[in-house]
């Protein structure tokens, strides 16, 4: 139920706060499928509609489309998952959006609930919801007003389940991540919502005087509501104060979250916090996305690696067999060819297997700087200009991922990256040793395919941003050796694997943090020819002949507006560990030594692990045998 309505004006559909109106939910369900059993799970979607969806007045009156605009309006809610929000009508859609994805969910969560219990303070035992990032954080004052206002609880009991049966995962370092809503968007449309906000931050603050005392501005850190021109309902903050557990999604990420992110909430309850280091499912990302690697590993060591992936250190052993390597390489020779040839069917673009798979797949962003990759290119670039007969492991270098559709200078990165794919591909001497690929459309089913063709894996993320990633570990179970700043998981699959089967470098988040108040970007274009020469070559619109200037944002984001994200303070380190890349490469047994024991030391990034840890530390669930 909402605080408006819609209506079509001058044929823009819009909101009208003040008059009451419902959505219906109609439920989707898709089935999810065990393995090795007969046991099917349900993935809940929601599809909205309204119950008096025809205008027949304003039919009968002429204007047909406008009979339609409730329907339209509520069909747009589950249209586009996450739509624009740089746009105030985009901000509506996705404020009306997340509190009907939470409330559908709610409210069918708390139905089943009720049908076998009657007693309500049974719901954390039966109940266990998992705020995956701040988006559902409306599952708060939601669950709240269902206690209160349906329940009739009092507040004191209510607020103890919801804390009890809630929890929060944080997925992100990035302020600007950290969702907030202006306090408008509750007035106007979920005004019930506000108050019980209002009371939640009342009492939160009550509890935050006594460890903060006379200290404002600790409280104001802590408080729900920030205050401002616009004063804004701090999404992160409400989930924290609002659940039992808060984890980080990597060792890294959990502590930086609780000394930076949210400090001051994690001194307040230093008991929430935790780690939960992701995982990805084996099942998919190395049984199912190849085959072939998946078939030797289980005639060397059994196939209880499958669901106990722990069971790949076995390989360790074998990374010293030569006949396993032999095997190891054919496979992902194998790998190479069946994504070439998919490639070169869907694409027309023929690629040479025998070139190192260099590549970048995740979304496109500054911090996860697919700019620094394309820096290192062009550098290459430039030296095989000024001396065709340098000696370089040729490369082919992948790039996937999309961009957040208003996120202007990631659209810039992209066009970037292919305008530097055509300009090499337009230069005889250098695209059969050089070639670049930006693969459009990215999605699951072309990264099951990339993936286990690849050799390289960059996960370059600025050191202290990157929350965990989990690409970077579907290419270690597949054999890519990995070229990592000390971020996020990378960290962690060291441990693993080993540090010196990977390729580290660059600055780490205790030296980024350190640098702020004097790194200055001209020094390295003044003191690094290469650099210096690398984007003067983008300045002289060598890569954008056709429209000149488009690609200067990029030197002003690198030098006029002080390169937040350290591009060029690791350019020289990556360059280096890059060429320690070529240089083991062109030891086939010395590499295939190295990614084996990387498949070896994968076993920790199983999704099961995982879940079997939050099963245990925050939903305190046990597993069940299934059929």
């Amino acid at each position: 139920k909402l605080n408006c309505s819609f209506e079509l004006h001058n044929g823009v559909l819009r909101m009208v706060p003040g008059q009451p109106s419902s959505i219906i939910g109609i439920p989707f369900d898709r089935p999810v499928v065990g393995y090795g059993g007969k046991t099917i799970n349900t993935l809940r979607l929601w599809a909205a509609a309204v119950p008096d969806f025809f205008d027949f007045q304003r039919f009968s009156g002429g204007d047909f489309v406008a009979a339609l605009a409730g329907k339209l309006a509520a069909e747009s809610l589950t249209r586009v998952l996450y739509p624009d929000d740089s746009t105030v009508r985009g901000q509506g859609l996705r404020f009306l959006q997340e509190y009907f994805l939470v409330a559908c969910s709610l409210g069918d969560l708390v139905r089943r609930f009720r049908r076998g219990n009657h007693d309500w303070n049974a719901l954390p035992e039966k109940v266990a919801i998992q705020m995956n990032d701040t988006h559902p954080t409306m599952a708060v004052p939601e669950l709240m007003r269902i206690l209160l206002d349906d329940a009739h609880l009092g507040w004191d009991q209510a607020w103890e389940l919801t804390q009890r049966t809630l929890a929060y995962t944080n997925h992100t370092l990035l302020p600007e991540a950290l969702e907030k809503w202006a306090l408008e968007w509750f007035a106007k449309v979920l005004p019930r919502h506000l108050e019980i906000i209002y009371e939640i931050n009342r009492r939160h603050l009550d509890q935050a005087r006594i460890r903060f005392a006379g200290d404002e501005g600790r409280l104001a850190s802590v408080s729900i509501i920030e205050e401002g021109a616009t004063r804004k309902v701090r999404m992160a903050n409400l989930a924290i104060v609002g659940s039992h557990s808060t984890n980080g999604v990597a060792a890294i990420h959990s502590g930086l979250m609780r000394t930076m992110t949210v400090k001051d909430l994690a001194e307040l309850y230093p008991e929430r916090f935790n780690n939960k280091t992701n995982g990805v499912t084996p099942r998919r990302w190395l049984l199912l996305a190849n085959p072939t690697l998946s078939k030797i590993i289980t005639e060397a060591i059994g196939d209880s690696w499958i669901t106990d992936l722990a069971q790949l250190s076995n390989l360790r052993p074998l990374a010293d067999d030569s006949n396993f390597r032999d095997a190891f390489r054919r496979a992902k020779r194998e790998a190479k060819l069946q994504f070439t040839n998919w490639l070169k069917a869907t694409s027309g673009q023929a690629v040479d297997p025998d070139t190192i798979f260099d590549c970048q797949v995740k979304r496109i962003h500054e911090y996860k700087r697919q700019l620094l990759n394309a820096l290192r290119i062009v550098i290459l670039y430039n030296r095989l200009r000024e001396n065709p007969n340098l000696t370089i492991a040729p490369r082919t270098f992948i790039f996937a991922g999309k961009a957040a559709p208003a996120y202007r200078l990631a659209k810039i990165i992209i066009k970037f990256i292919n305008n530097l794919a055509a300009t090499i591909d337009g230069e005889p001497r250098i695209r059969d040793r050089l070639k670049v690929l930006f693969l459009p459309e990215y999605c699951v089913s072309l990264a099951e395919r990339l993936i286990p063709a690849s050799d390289v894996s960059n996960q370059i993320s600025t050191a202290g941003y990157e929350a965990s990633g989990t690409s970077n570990m579907k290419f270690m179970m597949n054999g890519a050796l990995t070229v990592g700043t000390y971020d996020g998981a990378n960290i962690e699959m060291a441990q693993e694997a080993g540090e010196d089967n990977l390729f580290m470098f660059g600055l780490n988040a205790e030296q980024v943090a350190g640098s702020r108040g004097w790194y200055n970007p001209y020094w390295h274009y003044e003191n690094e020819p290469e650099t210096r020469a690398a984007l003067d070559l983008i300045s002289s619109n060598h890569f954008s002949r056709h429209v000149p200037g488009v690609f200067a944002p990029l030197r002003d984001t690198l030098l006029t507006h002080g390169d937040f994200y350290m591009h060029l303070a690791d350019l020289k380190s990556y360059l280096d560990a890059h060429q320690q890349v070529g240089e083991l490469y062109a030891d086939q047994h010395a590499w295939a030594h190295k990614a084996i024991l990387n498949v070896a030391g994968s076993g920790k990034f199983s999704s099961d692990r995982t879940i079997a840890e939050y099963a245990a530390d925050i939903w305190n669930v046990k597993p069940c045998p299934v059929s």
